[in-house]
């Protein structure tokens, strides 16, 4: 018999050869094999690790290295699909049950369950709690359970789906079977919400941390959201990269302007018909250089890993939402870019679609500070990844990867410049939004000015000596740092806070920050992107073969690029130049099915190099 800390190094070794052999990889990486070692000793397990820190193989391993069958709940089709396909090219005995499987489909996989031959099965939600989905399942012997985006089960999470409320008494229905849940977003409410909804017993929980540290994070107010874009953009040619806007029509618009620079852009929406909305979305993973400027009905369901960059056009939703739609960018690990533009526009539409939302109280009150944060995170005076951190409970030093550590912030004594501000707001009866307030500070008689007489004013003209654009940053500043709120109603009026009056009159200092006053940069220094800093030139002609090769079966196999094998593997294999299948078997991600399926054709164009 094997002593525990034994049996426990044999259970993870035997991962670890898993790991090799089907997957391609050379080791586990930073927090995976304690997670590993608590499912395969049979432990319920909540797990919250960052977007790219493989949580999917703390399931598939051990559904690899145990008996019995791994049902793993997945929020889309798409996901699915395109998981199921790469565990297929791997030689894994994978399926779904999904509403896009034609019946030969669902047939081949419900005879796969009886005869005891699949691994791993994935359903959505919506399958599991309907039409004794689970009862059926029951009997065909569920090992383990994996709930994957498990921040859905929460009401306090800020993606909350009924359906995934029910996995519970899925689980007793199940036969109380073995569950990890997974998910990279989830504070301490929502953790707390996700074991008592989940599990009888108390979960073993793992949290991993926050970081992604290979993204570099930037924010900048908007001055032209066109513009900003577009020079982003012009840092990333031929790269993979969303750009997150609010509204479908924003994403027709930017989609065409970019079209028009000649970047290869496309809008993505649930205006879109279905078909259209998967052909674009095929394209997008397929292809290399692909733009897909998107609602946030693009992104759960995307797995690609070499999406070099994430812009936002507009304010996120919540720094959660934030955090999870930048983590779309560098899952393959290497360098990434992201960039958010904001304006108080953003502020007074967020804050009316929480208290429009038709929520409980108290999920409105946390909707409300998750938006505080994340402009308090665009307005920040130190390294955003700090600030960013700090939210989700950790601490860290400054991080050397965002735009306040590359370029440093300057800060000034903004007392004086926030009671004029305020002195504006009270002398006008806290009615009026952020517009008419820039007006008479900055004296200009718009016609709502002389409707209301505030030309008479003493504080009309008192911010002669700035222009509009700095007394809208600062504006976001002070509602940044609490001195004003804005109220919910159509109008946007601003109001003061108890520790605004208390700067207002002098009691209390402020801080603000001036590099943000000027009309923002277009950031024109250009940082190396991953295939340079591997060593490589991204118009290496052996690369672009490698590359095409790749397109070519992708298109012919109807799969993402990155399902034959990821850019991470080509790079290596580029490097490398591997002159036999024994060669290229050391490359990154080529296990052994893949070195079968694809190996003669690779090695056929890397002979040719």
């Amino acid at each position: 018999m094997l002593s525990p800390a034994a049996d426990s190094l044999t259970r993870l070794d035997a991962a670890r050869v898993v790991l090799r052999e089907i997957f391609g990889y050379p080791d586990l990486r930073p927090g995976q094999a304690e997670v590993l070692d608590a499912v395969l000793e049979g432990r319920d397990v909540l797990a919250v690790m960052p977007t790219g820190s493989g949580k999917s193989m703390c399931y598939q391993l051990p559904a690899l290295v145990r008996e019995g069958l791994t049902v793993v709940v997945s929020p889309l089709i798409a996901l699915m699909r395109d998981q199921v396909a790469q565990l297929r090219n791997n030689g894994v005995a994978a399926g779904a049950l999904n509403s896009s499987n034609d019946q030969a489909e669902n047939d081949r996989v419900r005879d796969s369950l009886r005869e005891g031959a699949l691994r791993l099965l994935y359903v959505s939600p919506e399958r599991l709690v309907n039409n004794g989905t689970a009862e059926w399942l029951a009997r065909a012997g569920v090992r383990l359970l994996a709930i994957d985006e498990a921040h859905c089960v929460s009401q306090w999470g800020h993606d909350f789906r009924p359906e995934y409320a029910q996995l519970g008494e899925v689980r007793r229905r199940l036969g109380d079977v073995q569950t990890i849940a997974l998910t990279a977003t989830a504070d301490v409410a929502t953790r707390a919400d996700i074991a008592s909804r989940l599990f009888e017993r108390e979960p073993t929980v793992f949290v991993h941390g926050f970081d992604r540290p290979n993204l570099f994070l930037a924010m900048e107010p908007r001055v032209s959201r066109a513009r900003q874009i577009k020079a982003f953009l012009d840092k990333h040619r031929g790269e993979s990269g969303i750009v997150y806007c609010l509204s479908r029509k924003a994403t027709e618009d930017i989609a065409e302007t970019l079209r028009e620079q000649g970047i290869d852009a496309m809008a993505y929406h649930a205006g879109l018909a279905s078909e259209e909305r998967s052909r674009r979305q095929d394209r997008f993973l397929q292809e290399d250089g692909v733009v897909m400027v998107a609602t946030v009905a693009f992104g759960m369901g995307i797995d690609k890993p070499d999406v070099r960059f994430v812009a936002h056009a507009s304010l996120p939703k919540s720094i959660e939402a934030y955090y999870q739609e930048i983590g779309r960018a560098g899952r393959d690990g290497e360098s990434a870019d992201t960039l958010t533009l904001y304006g108080l526009d953003d502020i007074r539409i967020r804050r009316l679609q929480i208290e429009e939302s038709g929520v409980s109280d108290d999920q409105k009150r946390i909707e409300r500070q998750r938006l505080d944060a994340l402009v308090s995170l665009c307005e920040a005076p130190r390294c955003r990844r700090q600030t960013l951190l700090s939210y989700f409970g950790e601490k860290s030093e400054p991080c050397g990867r965002c735009d306040l550590c590359a370029g440093g912030a300057k800060t000034f004594d903004g007392t004086m410049e926030a009671q004029k501000i305020l002195s504006a707001i009270a002398r006008t009866g806290e009615r009026f939004g952020a517009e008419h307030i820039v007006a008479i500070l900055t004296g200009e008689e718009t016609e709502q000015v002389r409707r209301h007489g505030h030309a008479g004013l003493r504080t009309f003209g008192v911010g002669k000596e700035r222009p509009k654009q700095e007394w809208r940053s600062l504006m976001r500043q002070i509602y940044a740092a609490g001195l004003v709120q804005i109220a919910l109603d159509d109008h946007g009026r601003w109001l003061i806070t108890e520790r605004g009056d208390a700067v207002l009159r002098g009691l209390e200092s402020v801080t603000l920050r001036s590099d943000v006053l000027h009309k923002a940069s277009s950031r024109k220094e250009r940082r190396a992107s991953a295939i340079e800093e591997a060593g490589l030139s991204p118009d290496d002609p052996l690369l672009k073969r490698l590359k095409a090769l790749r397109l070519t079966i992708a298109k012919d196999e109807e799969v993402p690029a990155y399902v034959v094998f990821t850019d991470r593997s080509l790079v290596d294999m580029a490097l490398l130049r591997p002159r036999s299948l024994e060669q290229l078997a050391a490359c990154h991600g080529v296990g052994q099915a893949k070195l079968a399926r694809y190996g003669e054709a690779f090695l056929e164009a890397l002979l040719e190099a």
